[in-house]
């Protein structure tokens, strides 16, 4: 059962849907992003960490270390957005409440954004600042990855990337609320039509059409689902909520993975809608699932 709070902020997003004229045919990108950014600093807080703008590789990044951490031991975070929003700014709180929950630093990056940058300019980034760390000896044993909704699509198509280029693997993967198939074919895109609040249908394919660019939506290297072969690839843990139109995204990738010998383990949490751990300073299960991908990722390095 939801929390109380939960069911409230529900509720407020619910009623502001209805309050919101639905988009027609483009998205008003500046808007876009500012409201991205402000829903981030609504729901985010954290503390006991410290935060250093860095050059990775070229590509624009923050670390964020816990106070008092030593360990060379990382999380590169990867934010979503739809390819399209999302930033240091608008996903640092989560990043930093996931670097302090696993006491290890965390990269964070800006990875460029469509319509100005499309796939595969993203995707190309992230496998830049994957290789600096590599390339500044961190060891890919101590390296997880980690990505919300887009970032999430970012973080398994990076492991695929990795494992066919026969460059070294992280010690795991973390997605929440992933995007794994951008062509929207899952069932709960209309099972979980109504229930989730946070997605819409008609306003993501939008998006994901600025991303793609005439791309084929079910190549294997924009939608991880459809790759041809899911071996090799390190543990990997997926949470999503009972509530949204992602969800079938995460157990259909589950499925395939697990019938392909990948440790994947699969968290559905009751009555949650998308990305819902941003809320750690409204939701107790947003404290909880923080909690949970810490003990995640040190579980991950010691047995790495």
């Amino acid at each position: 059962m939801p929390s109380l709070q939960a069911l409230l902020i529900e509720a407020y997003l619910r009623l502001m849907n209805r309050l919101t004229p639905p988009v027609s045919g483009e998205w008003d990108i500046e808007k876009e992003r500012a409201g991205t950014e402000a829903m981030a600093k609504s729901f985010g807080r954290f503390s006991g960490v410290t935060c250093t703008p860095v050059s990775a590789g070229d590509v624009p990044a923050e670390w964020i270390i816990p106070t008092g951490s030593a360990t060379q031991r990382c999380i590169l975070y990867l934010h979503g957005g739809t390819f399209i929003t999302g930033s240091i700014k608008s996903h640092r709180s989560l990043a930093a409440n996931i670097a302090f929950a696993a006491q290890a630093r965390a990269l964070l990056i800006d990875y460029r954004l469509a319509p100005e940058h499309p796939f595969p300019a993203g995707p190309q980034d992230v496998m830049t600042a994957y290789q600096w760390l590599l390339d500044n000896g961190i060891p890919a044993k101590d390296i997880v990855v980690a990505g919300d909704s887009a970032g999430g699509t970012l973080t398994l198509g990076l492991l695929f990337s990795l494992r066919d280029e026969g460059k070294p693997l992280p010690a795991a993967a973390v997605c929440l609320s992933p995007a794994i198939d951008l062509s929207f074919s899952g069932e709960t895109w209309k099972t979980n039509a109504k229930a989730d609040v946070m997605l819409d249908f008609d306003k993501e394919k939008i998006g994901i059409a600025y991303y793609l660019r005439g791309k084929d939506p079910r190549s294997p290297d924009v939608s991880p689902l459809f790759q041809a072969d899911f071996s090799g690839l390190p543990p990997i843990l997926i949470q999503v909520g009972s509530k949204e139109t992602l969800l079938s995204d995460a157990t259909s990738f589950t499925e395939k993975a697990r019938a392909a010998g990948v440790e994947v383990t699969l968290e559905i949490w009751d009555g949650m809608q998308h990305e819902w751990q941003f809320a750690v300073g409204m939701l107790p299960e947003a404290r909880r699932a923080i909690r949970r991908i810490g003990e995640y990722v040190m579980e991950r390095f010691s047995t790495g």
